[in-house]
């Protein structure tokens, strides 16, 4: 099992090449699914998570070919078995994301519930009841989701789906399965991620009829049939706020090309209240940073709120600041499970619930680290570059499942890490 050796103290300047979001290219993949002409992906990230969904994908009878400038072909005309079976799926959650493009093309999927990281309760309920009101029918027996259209019924129905709670997978889901459905769909209560407003203009290209993506309602008109087309998966905008904090924390000067500022309001605005520099053009973000930073308190909420996937990293930051401060999580409930290991570096941290009342440190010292999900995983990087000593990051096979080549890219500006074979 690889491991991450880093040696804290060294400030970083240069530039990052900000890839692909995996939370785009995961739907994105499953769209192509919707269609029997060949569909064309553009920085794709190279991560577990994608080589699991291009296993999955392939299992199925679809041809996927990767290039090594990060291209991904996907034909799904010769799709044959429309499954996501569990020893594919285990690992990552993403995979209810083929759930309504299988049922939405062929008329029926058998879908195992999903697996991932252990941080909380993330309910597949609102995707079954979505997909539900728009005809089809679904049980769940055996840790399957078995889904098909009643006797008769060829397509999905347009129909008006409120989700109980913002939900960005199912709202992905709908989107897809409302595309190929009969009539209009209206999603009410919708996610407003930039990564749905990516897919929805993947579908657009491939001739899907969609308004209001990016608002909280959004109307799509059923088409009977779907092309194919070639497409960019946009910059990652967690993987762009995690090179944001670890500078901040870190101190140096740094841009990050393709980063998208109007994705990350939230964070660059705590970031720039804390004491960094961020400024940003088309195409790029700049930080430069010195000295310790005024610790910020923070709530996670959806999105154009403070995101849950930078709360981890933002806490890193807050550690080894002036100050105190409260953050409060409102999203996952196990979402603190990286702050026993903070702590074994430093950190002080309570945890009340789900808020997190910290009081920064003027350093803190190196130590042997458990990564325990993707974003804790980026948060102990970001502590194990500004700990005195070394700091030795175990389980980084999380890290890998969300960060194309972070360690290489932070040996680009200058930090001294590298990954250890166990």
């Amino acid at each position: 099992m690889d491991k991450l050796l880093i040696k804290g103290g060294k400030p970083l300047a240069g530039t990052v090449e900000i890839s692909g979001a995996k939370n785009a290219a995961l739907p994105e993949l499953c769209a192509a699914l919707l269609t029997a002409d060949e569909v064309t992906l553009r920085n794709v990230p190279r991560l577990q998570d994608v080589a699991t969904m291009l296993k999955l994908i392939r299992n199925m009878g679809v041809e996927a070919e990767r290039g090594d400038d990060g291209t991904v072909r996907i034909n799904a005309g010769p799709l044959s078995s429309p499954e996501a079976p569990y020893e594919l799926v285990k690992t990552m959650r993403a995979s209810v994301l083929a759930l309504g493009p299988l049922l939405a093309r062929f008329g029926e999927a058998t879908v195992s519930l999903p697996g991932g990281c252990a941080i909380g309760s993330r309910p597949v309920d609102q995707h079954i009841k979505g997909l539900q009101a728009m005809g089809a029918e679904i049980v769940v027996e055996h840790g399957y989701m078995i889904a098909k259209l009643p006797a008769g019924q060829k397509r999905l129905r347009g129909a008006s789906i409120t989700t109980d709670m913002v939900t960005v997978t199912g709202t992905e889901n709908f989107l897809m399965a409302a595309s190929l459905a009969e009539g209009e769909t209206i999603l009410e209560n919708a996610a407003q991620e930039p990564e749905i407003g990516d897919l929805a203009e993947m579908l657009i290209k491939m001739g899907a009829k969609i308004e209001g993506h990016g608002t909280r309602r959004i109307r799509i008109q059923g088409v009977d049939r779907l092309h194919g087309c070639t497409h960019q998966v946009v910059a990652d905008r967690i993987e762009t706020g995690t090179f944001l904090c670890a500078v901040a924390a870190a101190g140096g000067d740094v841009v990050l090309n393709h980063g998208r500022a109007d994705h990350l309001d939230a964070v660059i605005d705590k970031l720039r209240e804390a004491g960094a520099t961020v400024t940003a053009g088309e195409g790029f973000i700049r930080i430069q940073a010195s000295g310790r930073m005024k610790a910020q308190s923070f709530r996670t909420t959806e999105y154009p709120g403070f995101p849950t996937d930078m709360q981890a990293q933002f806490m890193a930051l807050n550690a080894i600041a002036q100050g105190g401060s409260t953050v409060t999580e409102t999203i996952f409930e196990n979402r603190f499970m990286h702050v026993n290991e903070m702590v074994r570096l430093g950190a002080k941290i309570q945890i009340e619930g789900k808020v997190a009342v910290m009081e920064g440190v003027e350093k803190l010292s190196g130590a042997t680290v458990m990564a325990t999900d993707l974003r804790a995983s980026a948060s102990l990087v970001i502590a194990g570059l500004v700990a005195e000593g070394e700091t030795l990051v175990d389980r980084i096979y999380h890290l890998d499942r969300g960060y194309d080549q972070m360690e290489a890219k932070l040996r680009g500006i200058g930090a001294d890490i590298e990954r250890v074979k166990a």
